[in-house]
């Protein structure tokens, strides 16, 4: 057993973070393969079925990459490895799967909202701006303190993994961005729902807004949660719930789309209250490419 006499407080709090750390990530692989095994059946079901469409790509996207990222988390985690580079490298590629996996999951939901708001020119233009700043920002900031902060391994032994040393304020800003950008959709989302909620009450508009409000309402708790830990804690206690909020993001976005899709697969065209839900998404011209697909990728 490692004593205080052995080793120094600071190494023995960094592998207790270590370790930690290591729970976690084995803890989400572990929820991430029983909620993959329990909708497999669903899974199969939508791959079979559904016709290939981009947002298709994005739900396959969305599904499998965190799969790459639980991978990569475990290996930095349980693989000895004193090596900082090799460290730092495994470090930018989980970043890397991590950033890709946020932008499929918040894309589902920037469709959504500009197919709420008919597809209107400015909250389109908008949102690929706000979107692609976003994006860029995020990389920058990520990718520049990695590359400038220092890496740190534990040196106790039967503790593996490594964190990164650097300061907090680089490290909160992303998940502040990512804060912004919920808070503008979810404006988005219940402006509109308040401007048509008396003349659109179809069931599957009304499953659409909740499906929004409670993917944005858990992202912002998680970035509210990860801006804390990123200011307040060190060692690797800092960046324990990083991965975790893309990996929740990931699974409410493709279990919600999958929820749409079978709500549509069921539901008959003909149906007045569904074309005027129709309506309200799209034009006529475009509504198969909006609403329907949707229910078809």
């Amino acid at each position: 057993m490692v004593t205080e006499t052995e080793y120094s407080n600071s190494a023995i709090a960094a592998g207790k973070s270590l370790q930690l750390l290591a729970y976690i990530y084995t803890s989400m692989a572990t929820f991430w393969a029983y909620e993959y095994i329990c909708s497999l059946q669903q899974e199969w079901t939508f791959l079979h079925r559904s016709r290939w469409t981009k947002v298709k790509v994005l739900y396959i996207l969305t599904r499998y990459v965190p799969f790459l990222l639980l991978i990569t988390n475990l290996y930095t985690c349980f693989v000895p490895d004193d090596n900082p580079s090799k460290c730092r490298t495994w470090v930018n590629i989980g970043s890397g799967f991590s950033i890709i996996l946020g932008i499929c999951s918040q894309s589902f939901f920037i469709l959504r909202t500009c197919a709420l708001w008919n597809n209107n020119r400015i909250v389109v233009v908008s949102m690929l701006l706000v979107s692609i700043a976003f994006v860029v920002t995020s990389i920058s900031i990520s990718f520049a303190a990695s590359a400038t902060a220092p890496f740190a391994t534990s040196h106790i032994p039967g503790i593996a993994g490594c964190y990164q040393v650097m300061s907090n304020i680089q490290l909160f800003i992303p998940f502040l961005l990512y804060f912004a950008l919920a808070l503008g959709l979810m404006a988005l989302t219940l402006i509109r729902a308040i401007k048509s909620w008396r003349t659109t009450n179809g069931r599957l508009y009304v499953v659409l807004l909740k499906h929004n409000i409670s993917y944005y309402a858990c992202g912002l708790l998680f970035s509210v949660t990860n801006i804390v830990t990123s200011l307040l804690l060190h060692y690797a206690y800092h960046a324990m719930l990083h991965d975790l909020q893309f990996i929740v993001l990931a699974i409410l976005a493709t279990s919600m789309h999958r929820h749409l899709w079978q709500m549509d697969l069921h539901t008959h065209v003909s149906d007045a209250n569904v074309r005027f839900l129709l309506s309200e998404f799209s034009t006529p011209d475009r509504m198969a490419e909006y609403l329907v697909p949707w229910g078809e990728v």
